[in-house]
Protein backbone atom coordinates (compact mmCIF):
# COMPACT_ATOMS: atom_id res chain seq x y z
CA UNK A 1 0.00 0.00 0.00
CA UNK A 2 1.84 3.50 -1.32
CA UNK A 3 1.56 6.19 1.64
CA UNK A 4 1.11 9.62 0.80
CA UNK A 5 4.26 12.07 2.27
CA UNK A 6 1.72 14.57 4.27
CA UNK A 7 1.92 18.31 3.15
CA UNK A 8 5.11 20.15 4.14
CA UNK A 9 3.81 23.22 7.06
CA UNK A 10 3.74 26.46 5.62
CA UNK A 11 6.45 28.66 6.19
CA UNK A 12 5.77 31.05 8.95
CA UNK A 13 4.65 34.87 8.60
CA UNK A 14 8.30 37.01 8.84
CA UNK A 15 7.56 39.88 10.91
CA UNK A 16 9.51 43.30 11.05
CA UNK A 17 8.77 45.93 13.69
CA UNK A 18 9.90 49.50 13.52
CA UNK A 19 8.33 51.17 16.38
CA UNK A 20 10.04 53.98 19.21
CA UNK A 21 7.06 53.12 22.08
CA UNK A 22 9.18 50.79 24.20
CA UNK A 23 5.77 49.09 25.95
CA UNK A 24 3.74 48.91 22.69
CA UNK A 25 6.76 47.47 20.93
CA UNK A 26 7.14 44.80 23.77
CA UNK A 27 3.70 43.99 23.49
CA UNK A 28 3.43 43.83 20.04
CA UNK A 29 6.35 41.87 20.36
CA UNK A 30 5.18 39.14 22.63
CA UNK A 31 1.91 38.88 20.09
CA UNK A 32 4.02 37.97 17.34
CA UNK A 33 6.27 35.79 18.92
CA UNK A 34 3.05 33.80 20.43
CA UNK A 35 1.42 33.24 17.02
CA UNK A 36 2.05 29.56 15.87
CA UNK A 37 2.25 30.43 12.15
CA UNK A 38 4.59 34.04 12.79
CA UNK A 39 8.24 34.48 13.56
CA UNK A 40 9.33 38.08 14.79
CA UNK A 41 12.65 38.58 12.80
CA UNK A 42 13.60 41.78 13.70
CA UNK A 43 12.57 45.25 15.61
CA UNK A 44 14.04 48.88 15.41
CA UNK A 45 13.25 51.89 17.15
CA UNK A 46 14.07 54.81 15.18
CA UNK A 47 14.18 55.63 11.63
CA UNK A 48 18.05 55.03 11.07
CA UNK A 49 17.33 51.46 12.70
CA UNK A 50 14.68 50.96 10.26
CA UNK A 51 16.14 51.67 7.44
CA UNK A 52 19.15 49.65 8.70
CA UNK A 53 16.99 46.78 8.65
CA UNK A 54 16.26 46.85 4.94
CA UNK A 55 19.70 45.54 3.93
CA UNK A 56 19.19 42.27 5.27
CA UNK A 57 16.76 39.62 3.94
CA UNK A 58 13.23 40.54 3.43
CA UNK A 59 10.37 39.91 5.90
CA UNK A 60 6.98 39.40 4.31
CA UNK A 61 5.37 41.57 6.93
CA UNK A 62 6.80 45.32 8.24
CA UNK A 63 5.05 47.08 10.80
CA UNK A 64 5.85 50.52 11.16
CA UNK A 65 5.17 53.90 13.56
CA UNK A 66 5.09 56.98 11.70
CA UNK A 67 6.30 58.97 14.73
CA UNK A 68 9.85 57.89 14.99
CA UNK A 69 12.38 59.92 17.22
CA UNK A 70 15.19 60.45 14.37
CA UNK A 71 12.08 61.13 11.55
CA UNK A 72 9.23 59.75 10.33
CA UNK A 73 8.30 56.52 9.49
CA UNK A 74 7.21 57.16 5.97
CA UNK A 75 11.06 57.16 4.75
CA UNK A 76 11.11 53.46 5.97
CA UNK A 77 7.87 52.94 4.24
CA UNK A 78 9.03 54.53 0.96
CA UNK A 79 12.59 52.64 1.08
CA UNK A 80 11.25 49.17 1.91
CA UNK A 81 8.84 49.43 -1.10
CA UNK A 82 11.66 49.74 -2.93
CA UNK A 83 14.27 47.22 -1.65
CA UNK A 84 11.59 44.79 -0.44
CA UNK A 85 9.11 44.94 -3.19
CA UNK A 86 7.30 41.72 -1.85
CA UNK A 87 6.97 42.59 1.37
CA UNK A 88 3.66 43.98 2.88
CA UNK A 89 3.81 46.98 4.53
CA UNK A 90 1.21 48.36 7.40
CA UNK A 91 1.35 51.25 9.49
CA UNK A 92 0.59 50.98 12.97
CA UNK A 93 0.53 55.07 14.56
CA UNK A 94 -1.56 57.53 16.42
CA UNK A 95 -1.55 59.68 13.80
CA UNK A 96 -5.28 59.20 12.12
CA UNK A 97 -4.72 62.58 10.20
CA UNK A 98 -5.50 62.78 6.66
CA UNK A 99 -2.08 63.86 5.58
CA UNK A 100 -0.27 60.99 7.54
CA UNK A 101 -2.70 58.70 5.83
CA UNK A 102 -2.38 59.93 2.17
CA UNK A 103 1.52 59.96 2.66
CA UNK A 104 1.65 56.35 3.81
CA UNK A 105 -0.39 55.11 0.95
CA UNK A 106 1.33 56.78 -1.50
CA UNK A 107 4.42 55.64 -0.13
CA UNK A 108 3.54 52.07 -0.42
CA UNK A 109 1.47 50.87 2.85
CA UNK A 110 -0.89 48.08 2.07
CA UNK A 111 -2.55 48.51 5.49
CA UNK A 112 -3.02 51.22 8.41
CA UNK A 113 -3.91 50.97 11.68
CA UNK A 114 -4.62 52.76 14.73
CA UNK A 115 -2.92 51.97 18.17
CA UNK A 116 -6.33 51.27 20.16
CA UNK A 117 -6.60 48.24 17.96
CA UNK A 118 -6.85 45.07 19.96
CA UNK A 119 -3.81 42.89 20.12
CA UNK A 120 -6.16 39.49 19.08
CA UNK A 121 -6.89 42.34 15.83
CA UNK A 122 -3.77 43.40 15.41
CA UNK A 123 -2.68 39.50 14.68
CA UNK A 124 -5.41 38.78 13.04
CA UNK A 125 -4.80 41.64 10.05
CA UNK A 126 -0.98 40.83 10.21
CA UNK A 127 -2.36 37.43 8.69
CA UNK A 128 -4.83 39.84 6.49
CA UNK A 129 -1.77 41.74 5.24
CA UNK A 130 0.74 38.42 4.64
CA UNK A 131 -2.23 36.90 2.61
CA UNK A 132 -2.77 39.97 0.47
CA UNK A 133 -5.40 41.65 2.60
CA UNK A 134 -5.32 45.82 3.12
CA UNK A 135 -6.28 46.26 6.50
CA UNK A 136 -7.63 49.93 7.80
CA UNK A 137 -9.03 51.12 10.76
CA UNK A 138 -12.85 52.26 10.45
CA UNK A 139 -12.02 55.64 10.87
CA UNK A 140 -8.89 55.44 8.58
CA UNK A 141 -11.29 53.88 6.01
CA UNK A 142 -13.82 56.91 5.93
CA UNK A 143 -10.85 59.64 5.71
CA UNK A 144 -9.67 57.87 2.64
CA UNK A 145 -13.16 57.29 1.01
CA UNK A 146 -13.75 60.68 1.39
CA UNK A 147 -10.20 61.96 0.28
CA UNK A 148 -11.51 60.13 -3.13
CA UNK A 149 -14.41 61.32 -3.24
CA UNK A 150 -13.57 64.85 -3.21
CA UNK A 151 -10.63 64.45 -5.72
CA UNK A 152 -13.08 62.90 -8.28
CA UNK A 153 -15.77 65.86 -7.43
CA UNK A 154 -13.11 68.10 -8.16
CA UNK A 155 -12.46 66.47 -11.57
CA UNK A 156 -16.06 66.15 -12.45
CA UNK A 157 -17.03 69.79 -11.39
CA UNK A 158 -14.83 71.70 -13.47
CA UNK A 159 -13.76 70.31 -16.67
CA UNK A 160 -14.57 73.21 -18.47
CA UNK A 161 -11.79 75.49 -16.55
CA UNK A 162 -9.26 72.66 -16.66
CA UNK A 163 -9.68 72.42 -20.94
CA UNK A 164 -9.75 76.34 -20.84
CA UNK A 165 -8.53 78.45 -18.76
CA UNK A 166 -10.07 81.94 -19.90
CA UNK A 167 -13.27 80.53 -18.50
CA UNK A 168 -11.89 80.89 -14.79
CA UNK A 169 -13.09 83.94 -13.95
CA UNK A 170 -15.89 86.36 -15.04
CA UNK A 171 -15.63 89.51 -17.46
CA UNK A 172 -15.97 91.25 -14.19
CA UNK A 173 -13.69 89.73 -12.00
CA UNK A 174 -10.66 89.52 -14.73
CA UNK A 175 -11.29 93.82 -15.04
CA UNK A 176 -11.01 93.82 -11.08
CA UNK A 177 -8.03 91.68 -11.58
CA UNK A 178 -6.74 94.30 -14.42
CA UNK A 179 -7.17 97.36 -12.15
CA UNK A 180 -5.19 95.38 -8.64
CA UNK A 181 -2.53 94.44 -11.19
CA UNK A 182 -2.13 98.20 -12.21
CA UNK A 183 -1.79 99.10 -8.18
CA UNK A 184 -5.12 100.59 -7.65
CA UNK A 185 -7.02 100.21 -4.10
CA UNK A 186 -10.45 98.20 -3.49
CA UNK A 187 -11.80 101.58 -2.50
CA UNK A 188 -10.06 103.24 -5.71
CA UNK A 189 -11.09 100.55 -8.23
CA UNK A 190 -15.02 100.52 -6.69
CA UNK A 191 -14.75 104.14 -7.53
CA UNK A 192 -13.47 103.56 -10.98
CA UNK A 193 -15.92 100.77 -11.67
CA UNK A 194 -19.05 102.19 -9.86
CA UNK A 195 -19.77 99.70 -7.64
CA UNK A 196 -19.56 99.33 -3.48
CA UNK A 197 -16.58 98.64 -1.87
CA UNK A 198 -18.43 95.47 -0.40
CA UNK A 199 -19.14 94.34 -3.73
CA UNK A 200 -15.69 94.92 -5.02
CA UNK A 201 -14.57 93.06 -1.94
CA UNK A 202 -16.82 90.00 -3.28
CA UNK A 203 -14.75 90.35 -6.13
CA UNK A 204 -11.76 89.61 -4.87
CA UNK A 205 -12.53 86.92 -2.85
CA UNK A 206 -13.83 85.02 -5.40
CA UNK A 207 -10.49 85.59 -7.62
CA UNK A 208 -8.66 84.63 -4.61
CA UNK A 209 -10.52 81.71 -4.21
CA UNK A 210 -10.42 80.20 -8.24
CA UNK A 211 -6.97 80.95 -8.51
CA UNK A 212 -6.27 79.28 -5.36
CA UNK A 213 -4.03 82.00 -3.90
CA UNK A 214 -4.00 84.10 -0.68
CA UNK A 215 -2.32 87.08 -1.22
CA UNK A 216 -2.23 90.11 -4.31
CA UNK A 217 1.32 89.16 -5.38
CA UNK A 218 -0.15 85.25 -5.71
CA UNK A 219 -2.99 86.19 -8.19
CA UNK A 220 -1.33 88.50 -9.91
CA UNK A 221 1.41 85.53 -10.53
CA UNK A 222 -1.18 82.48 -11.34
CA UNK A 223 -3.09 85.19 -13.97
CA UNK A 224 -0.26 85.69 -15.95
CA UNK A 225 0.65 81.90 -15.88
CA UNK A 226 -2.78 81.55 -16.90
CA UNK A 227 -2.88 84.71 -19.61
CA UNK A 228 -5.47 86.52 -18.20
CA UNK A 229 -2.79 89.20 -18.33
CA UNK A 230 0.10 90.24 -20.31
CA UNK A 231 3.65 89.59 -19.07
Amino acid sequence: MQTVDPAPEPAPIRVVIVEDDPDFRDALSRIVQAAPDMQLVAMASTQAEGLALLQGLPADVLLVDLGLPDGSGIDVIRAAALQWPHCSIMVSTNFGDETHVMRSIEAGAAGYLLKDSSQAKMIDEIRSLASGGSPISPIIARQVLAHFRRTTSRKTVTPASAEDPSSLLSAREKEVLNFITKGFSMPEIAQLMQLSHFTIRSFVRRIYSKLKVTSKAEAIYEARTLGFLPD
